[in-house]
């Protein structure tokens, strides 16, 4: 994803662009995996935790990223899909690697339709397959 298209994001949701802003976007972009916290120190090694932390904050709570628990106890984000809210038809099926410990968007495979009974109003699904990645397996 291009800078340019990270900016027009930024302007919808009501996010004032920074340089950190965009290099913590601009690694959720280029990613084929689902980053965690650590993840995103490693790679924005000049960046401060605290630094990405809020950033990751700020852009779970104006929607621009959402925030998917593993089921390994650790958090993992990535971009909204299109250049709307992430809602309900953004989310999509998860698979982590019990190996490797990484976390693939399945994009294509979508959640089942929930049913939630009378007085509940769902904002959002976590949807995750936990198993072994093709990578990992051709090297068991």
């Amino acid at each position: 994803m291009e800078s340019k298209e990270l900016l027009e994001r930024f302007e919808r949701k009501g996010i004032r662009p920074t340089a950190v802003r965009l290099l913590v976007a601009q690694a959720l972009a280029a990613s084929d995996s689902l980053l965690s916290l650590s993840d995103l120190e490693v790679l924005l090694d000049t960046v401060p935790k605290s630094t990405i932390f809020r950033t990751l904050t700020l852009f779970t709570e104006h929607r621009l990223v959402h925030c998917i628990e593993d089921g390994d106890g650790a958090f993992r984000y990535e971009l909204c899909s299109g250049g709307h809210d992430c809602d309900i038809s953004d989310m999509h099926t998860h698979f982590y690697c019990e190996v490797c410990r990484k976390t693939f968007c399945f994009k294509e495979v979508h959640i089942p339709q929930v049913q939630m009974p009378d007085g509940f109003e769902m904002h959002s699904v976590n949807y995750m397959v936990k198993g072994v990645c093709n990578r990992c397996k051709k090297n068991l």
